[in-house]
C-alpha cells in the first residue's frame, strides 16, 4: 500500500496532503525504529482507495517523500485492514 499524493491540493486514490502527511512516519524510510501507524493514519487508510494506492508501489515519486515501499506496503494490516490480493 503506498501512501501517496502529489504536492497539489488534489486527492490521489480518496487521500489528499493532509491524509498522506499523517501516514508518512509509520512509511518513512530513514526513521528507525519503525513508528506504529497512527489513529489519523488508519482512518485515512480506512477511507483511501487501497487498490488504486497499490498501483503507486513502484513509484519513483516514493523516493521524493522519502518512502519506504516495503513499509507503505505493511500499514493497512498494522491498521487492521485488508491489503487487495493483487497488489
Amino acid at each position: 500500500m503506498v501512501v501517496l499524493v502529489a504536492a497539489t491540493a488534489q486527492a490521489v486514490c480518496d487521500m489528499d496532503n493532509d491524509d498522506f502527511m499523517a501516514c508518512q512516519p509509520a512509511a518513512a524510510a530513514t526513521t528507525d525504529p519503525q513508528p506504529a501507524p497512527s489513529e489519523a493514519c488508519c482512518a485515512t487508510l480506512g477511507k483511501a482507495d487501497l487498490r488504486c494506492l497499490c498501483s503507486y508501489k513502484n513509484s519513483p515519486w516514493l523516493s521524493l517523500y522519502n518512502i519506504d515501499p516495503k513499509r507503505a506496503m505493511e500499514l493497512p494490516a498494522k491498521c487492521g485492514l485488508t491489503t487487495p490480493p493483487d497488489c
